[in-house]
């Protein structure tokens, strides 16, 4: 285990990851970002080619997409995949592909999905979706160029828990869910910023949530306080999962996180240490929620290289 003091300057630097596909994939009639969502985000660069809106799994008809990217010129090999989860308190956030462009730059396919929120339906629809996203790469991972053996996940907030999730919780059948089927959901490395990793443990800790309160983000997500609800919160809980055959780890959360507390990810760091997994915590000196916080030291780029440097030892070699 390695714990490493960083110091940044605001989440807006931190690495965003890149998406795109080859045209095949795009398809009239598949939709369009919405257009105050376009406006309000950056043009992908030159070199990246993006398809947004494809559909990855209908489920009670409701098609669940992701935006997906890569290099517009792509290598002759198969590349690596990176796959981003919004935060949002698993109730709100979009499937974002402007947060992904620096690693398709980077020679990386990268995917950034949309997965059903809590007011939709609850737990575990969320990890259903993402494992039936997986699944997805994998099994059009020949027509799309990419080295199926070879994908990564990051996510933040409600995001972290979901990425998490997917690599505490790999041959979990309960959590696989629909869709895609015959394909692995396992993944080959995390990056965690900041999500919740026991459920039933933020509860009574310090925070702008009251976690007591059935309108709480965990409450909604499970369909009832937590104090009620233990065996759900617990299930919920990507720390219930750990058991040794977990990918790499990289967590990453402010030490002055408002709203998730800090020793959430202290608790997923201590309970992959305990079984032997390869995890790199970095607490982020001053940061809020999000790495936001009038504290915080210059550092950003630092938080960059490190992601980055991480998707490339465990997934192109580099």
């Amino acid at each position: 285990m390695h714990r490493v003091p960083i110091f940044v300057l605001q989440a807006a630097a931190v690495i965003s990851l890149a998406l795109a596909a080859s045209s095949c994939l795009a398809q009239p009639g598949q939709g369009q970002p919405r257009a105050q969502q376009a406006q309000a985000r950056p043009q992908p660069p030159a070199d990246v080619e993006v398809v947004p809106n494809v559909t990855y799994l209908t489920v009670d008809g409701r098609a669940l997409r992701m935006n997906i990217a890569r290099p517009k010129t792509p290598p002759d090999e198969p590349m690596p995949v990176v796959v981003f989860i919004h935060g949002g308190a698993w109730r709100a956030g979009d499937a974002d592909p402007s947060r992904n462009y620096p690693l398709a730059q980077r020679g990386y396919f990268t995917a950034s999905i949309e997965y059903r929120l809590s007011q939709e339906a609850l737990f575990p629809a969320q990890i259903h979706d993402c494992k039936a996203a997986i699944r997805w790469i994998r099994k059009y991972a020949k027509e799309l160029n990419i080295d199926p053996d070879r994908i990564g996940v990051w996510g933040s907030s409600a995001g972290g828990h979901l990425v998490a999730l997917l690599g505490t919780s790999i041959g979990v059948q309960a959590l696989e869910g629909p869709g895609n089927a015959g394909y692995s959901s396992a993944v080959q490395c995390v990056v965690d910023m900041f999500g919740p990793s026991d459920l039933p443990a933020m509860v009574g800790k310090p925070s702008n949530i009251d976690r007591t309160r059935p309108d709480c983000p965990e409450a909604q997500l499970i369909g009832g306080l937590i104090s009620d609800n233990l065996d759900k919160a617990k299930a919920a809980s990507p720390v219930t999962y750990v058991d040794g055959n977990e990918p790499p780890f990289l967590i990453l959360h402010g030490t002055e996180d408002p709203t998730v507390p800090f020793n959430q990810s202290e608790i997923l760091d201590e309970a992959l240490r305990k079984v032997g997994a390869d995890v790199t915590f970095v607490p982020v000196k001053g940061a809020g929620h999000g790495f936001f916080g009038p504290t915080i030291e210059p550092g950003a780029a630092e938080i960059d290289k490190l992601i980055a440097e991480f998707f490339d030892r465990h997934l192109s070699g580099r």
